[in-house]
């Protein structure tokens, strides 16, 4: 794994990766099928010719001299892999380079190469971004990252989202799950509807084009593309067999480039661009077992519009008939901002697996549910929290907590999924600027 610097010049990354059980990456052995040798040679020449480019599967297709549909199931039928699986296993193998300029983040670079490394919040307050800096000098130049330990900075660890390169590096990533960007699309999309679902908070529905097939799973965003190369990311909050039309949350942020025209203009019929999915927040399938051998139950806990992927989450498992126990418990300010309470209750009654328990910060005397803030009251709501598989959702200060919390129980992380939501950069530069013009 190599980052390469040199004075007033680009720099050049290249990222590896443990790859995952289930064998080395390689070139496809031929099986007997009807895709010809030399069909195959020419898709894996021009694969190899285009490793660090963005290149779809009609591209690869083309190069065959096949139709898309065709090449799919014949390069699978003669390799055993799809075709994006052998493009993700080659760029594995190759530590393929790309060329970012100092402005860029390490994050940035590995996204421009099309590698799927973790990441949540893109601000350095999560934490999921973390690498092992093995060689090599780096520097943030926003200041030292929120979600980075001193402990942490000791033992070589860095965030990628934040880190530029110095010198030259060789990085050590880890958990690389490449399902995502297998299913990765960029598609035109017109909002069908926007329904006020609280003061600040509008349902987003968004209608696909008919012929786009669009996969994701429970728990992943998009991006919503907006001129100048900037993006704003929304959870889904559909589950994946019930995503036409596509349900986002979008909570309005006061200067917002996006949210604001949302809120103010009738946005009915207008064309967006998105791309997706991203992230690897998403619910973590278990392989059938006896009942001895049930999997973990699931503690969910969620934060303002963070409730939106944990309903796709939810959704998923209860109309699916998956069994599994599911402890859910919701913080918000108000009881006005529990704009989900209703669906999220009609779900409780359905499904007896499930108990749902909201938590306001800022109760009235009246409120007779659970008070104060929403991690607390979960891991007080719920015995042996070491025998839980937990997924979080909100804002970063939420998402910071839990891990704090989780960690000083003496639970270790590996059952710990969580989401992390804040501001894109341009924003916060906007609203920076905004209060200075006040001042």
């Amino acid at each position: 794994q190599q980052v390469g610097r040199a004075a007033e010049r680009p720099v050049q990354l290249t990222v590896g990766h443990r790859v995952a059980a289930g064998g080395q990456p390689g070139q496809p052995k031929m099986r007997k099928s009807a895709l010809p040798k030399w069909r195959l040679k020419r898709a894996v020449e021009y694969i190899d010719a285009h490793l660090a480019e963005a290149i779809g599967l009609e591209d690869v297709a083309n190069a065959a001299g096949l139709t898309r549909m065709h090449f799919a199931a014949q390069f699978r039928a003669a390799t055993g892999l799809r075709p994006h699986e052998y493009l993700l296993r080659r760029r594995i193998e190759c530590a393929q380079q790309l060329l970012v300029d100092d402005e860029y983040s390490l994050l940035d670079a590995a996204q421009s190469a099309a590698l799927n490394l973790p990441h949540s919040c893109g601000s350095g307050n999560c934490g999921a971004c973390k690498a092992r800096l093995l060689r090599g000098e780096i520097h943030y130049p926003n200041g030292a990252p929120l979600g980075l330990a001193a402990g942490e900075t000791a033992e070589g660890l860095i965030l990628m989202c934040q880190a530029r390169a110095l010198t030259d590096l060789s990085l050590e990533t880890f958990d690389v799950q490449t399902a995502d960007q297998a299913r990765r699309k960029r598609l035109p999309c017109r909002i069908e509807r926007a329904v006020p679902l609280s003061h600040d908070v509008m349902g987003l529905f968004l209608r696909l084009p008919i012929a786009e097939d669009f996969t994701f799973e429970p728990g992943q965003y998009i991006d919503v593309l907006l001129p100048g190369g900037r993006r704003r990311s929304f959870s889904i909050a559909s589950p994946p067999h019930d995503a036409r039309p596509l349900e986002l949350h979008v909570r309005r942020v006061i200067g917002g480039e996006f949210t604001d025209r949302l809120f103010h203009e009738d946005t009915r019929s207008s064309l967006l661009t998105i791309e997706g999915p991203l992230g690897q927040f998403t619910y973590r399938r278990h392989a059938a077992v006896p009942l001895s051998a049930a999997p973990p139950p699931m503690l969910l806990i969620a934060g303002g519009t963070g409730i939106a992927p944990i309903l796709s989450i939810l959704r998923h498992v209860i109309e699916n008939g998956i069994e599994r126990d599911m402890r859910l418990f919701w913080g918000a300010r108000s009881e006005a901002d529990l704009y989900a309470h209703t669906t999220l209750e009609a779900l409780s009654r359905r499904a007896s697996s499930l108990r749902y328990s909201p938590v306001l910060s800022e109760a009235p005397s009246g409120w007779r549910g659970l008070t104060g803030w929403v991690h607390e009251a979960a891991f007080a709501g719920v015995d042996n929290l070491e025998s839980y598989e937990v997924y979080a959702a909100g804002p970063p200060a939420m998402i910071a907590a839990i891990r704090a919390g989780y960690a000083a129980r003496g639970n270790v992380t590996d059952r710990l999924y969580y989401d992390s939501f804040d501001y894109a950069p341009d924003t916060l530069e906007r609203q920076r600027m905004s209060a200075a013009i006040r001042s």
